[in-house]
């Protein structure tokens, strides 16, 4: 893994981490930064100790938002030629399950790296927002999408038309989060949570998370003949060999990754 500047890096258990590290400014996005935290996933992709990537932010914030002194002279020429959002589709490829850990202000890019990852543990006095309109904008690394898709049209418009701040309470109810936990316990219930995923074969969850994700774009019939090609690709593994004698044999399985 190499050095970062906006982030820190480590793998435990496998388990490999990723903590915004710009405490001072909240952990607002720059490009610099977003092309790290999707670098640092790619590499965990490709890690065969890692079977979880773990997304957190250093000091009192996850993320509260994209830099905006970065982009307030931008043009859309300069943005084109930046295309600056090929890194969050990058992010979208990632194989791996991707748990984001978070915590007071979600705003903004913040929300919408939020909204990228598989599954999410938020701290109890979390807020979620997307301000842009405010600023005279939008979402635009996949905001007003990936939100419609997890809450439905009419309250994903509500909240993006009027910037409302979305409580945990809140997310949890429509979908956003899983799980609601005391801020001081966030990283403890998150690894926790990360841990009762690197129990079960790396395969199948890699398999299991691009089928889940296929049904957001599919079609019903299309979706299970995707599901049902990955059930049949899983029985070309060691580990689903493993796994069913474990049973019969009344044992714990022994899983490998192949």
């Amino acid at each position: 893994m190499g050095l970062f500047q906006y982030i820190e890096t480590s793998v435990e258990n496998e388990i490999g981490f990723i903590t915004l590290n710009r405490p001072k400014q909240l952990n607002a996005l720059n490009r610099t930064m977003v092309g790290e935290i999707v670098s640092a996933a790619e590499e965990f992709d490709r890690d065969t100790q890692v079977k979880v990537i773990l997304l957190s932010g250093h000091g009192k914030a996850f993320s509260a938002g994209a830099d905006i002194d970065e982009m307030a002279n931008d043009n859309p020429v300069r943005l084109e030629l930046l295309n600056q959002f090929a890194d969050w589709d990058r992010l979208s490829l990632v194989k791996k399950p991707i748990i984001g850990a978070v915590k007071s202000f979600v705003f903004g890019g913040g929300f919408e790296l939020a909204l990228s990852c598989d599954l999410l543990i938020a701290a109890g006095d979390t807020l979620f927002s997307f301000p842009e309109v405010t600023l005279g904008v939008m979402p635009g690394a996949g905001g007003t999408q990936r939100l419609t898709k997890l809450v439905g049209k009419t309250k994903a418009l509500e909240w993006i038309l009027t910037a409302e701040r979305i409580n945990a309470e809140t997310a949890l109810k429509y979908g956003i989060i899983n799980k609601i936990v005391a801020p001081e316990l966030l990283m403890e219930e998150a690894i926790a949570f990360a841990r009762k995923i690197t129990a079960q074969p790396s395969l199948a969850v890699r398999m299991i998370k691009d089928s889940v994700n296929k049904a957001v774009d599919y079609s019903l019939y299309e979706g299970m003949q995707y599901e049902r090609k990955n059930f049949y690709l899983l029985f070309a593994s060691e580990d689903q060999k493993e796994g069913m004698a474990a049973f019969v044999e009344k044992r714990k399985p022994n899983f490998t990754g192949r």
